[in-house]
């Protein structure tokens, strides 16, 4: 079983108030954006983790994959889509849900033009309004990594600054992995949009000093480290966010 060690405050760090009768205040973050270094790091597997977690301390949450490329032969439904809409406990039209999905598993701006698609931004806003509008909380996944072009002009770090939401920064755990996060980090910042934490998913059995990268992640990185995920070959986890590390992403207990 992969081990997952979910990473709370320090004594000297503060947490959001607390919520009172099973629902969030107006002031917290009802929305949280899902992206990563690169693509199969894992987003889908901490999406669902933190989906999980909301669920199991009273929250009515739902999940967003604005963009999807890629379906297995012969499904009508993207496998991340799928894990989502599990992981939930408030149900919502598909097409809000996955306002844009595509066959193939190629990049999103080839797989939008290979389909005669434009992927409008807009578009995806209105359906996140609508999530917004049945659950406390909207956990939307992203596609690729930060950079990912969407369009002409657009990249996927254009989503969450779109919706005005923070991220979590998902990190693959393997050589190259310091330039890829902070760079990421980087552009994120140039777009305005706050991390709001980031994970350490230990993607690659074979990584030397993998200890001393995210050390050297945890010194560089301003957000807090809010969940490592140990390499196991038996698969991701059941394993949600304990509620400090929810409290870290806007989310108290």
């Amino acid at each position: 079983m992969r081990l997952w060690r979910s990473c709370g405050p320090r004594a000297d760090e503060r947490t959001g108030p607390r919520r009172q009768e099973r629902r969030a205040p107006a002031v917290m973050t009802r929305g949280l954006f899902i992206t990563g270094t690169d693509t199969g790091v894992g987003k889908t597997v901490v999406g669902v983790a933190v989906l999980r977690a909301l669920v199991a301390t009273g929250w009515s949450a739902i999940g967003m994959k604005p963009v999807a490329a890629g379906r297995a032969e012969g499904e009508a439904l993207n496998a991340d889509v799928a894990a989502l809409i599990a992981a939930a406990n408030v149900a919502a039209p598909l097409a809000d849900v996955n306002p844009y999905s595509f066959a193939r598993p190629i990049a999103p701006h080839l797989a939008a033009r290979e389909e005669g698609a434009t992927i409008d931004l807009d578009r995806i806003g209105v359906a996140y309004a609508r999530l917004a509008r049945r659950a406390d909380a909207v956990i939307v996944e992203g596609a690729g990594g930060v950079r990912v072009p969407l369009g002409p002009g657009t990249e996927m770090l254009d989503l969450p600054a779109r919706l005005g939401l923070p991220v979590i920064l998902v990190v693959g755990i393997r050589l190259g992995c310091l330039n890829h996060a902070l760079l990421s980090a980087q552009a994120l910042g140039g777009r305005g949009v706050r991390i709001a934490g980031w994970v350490a998913n230990r993607i690659d059995p074979g990584m030397r000093e993998g200890d001393a990268n995210v050390a050297a992640l945890i010194e560089r990185l301003a957000a807090p480290l809010v969940a490592d995920i140990g390499w196991s070959a038996d698969g991701p986890p059941p394993v949600p966010f304990e509620p400090a590390a929810l409290s870290l992403l806007g989310f108290a207990p």
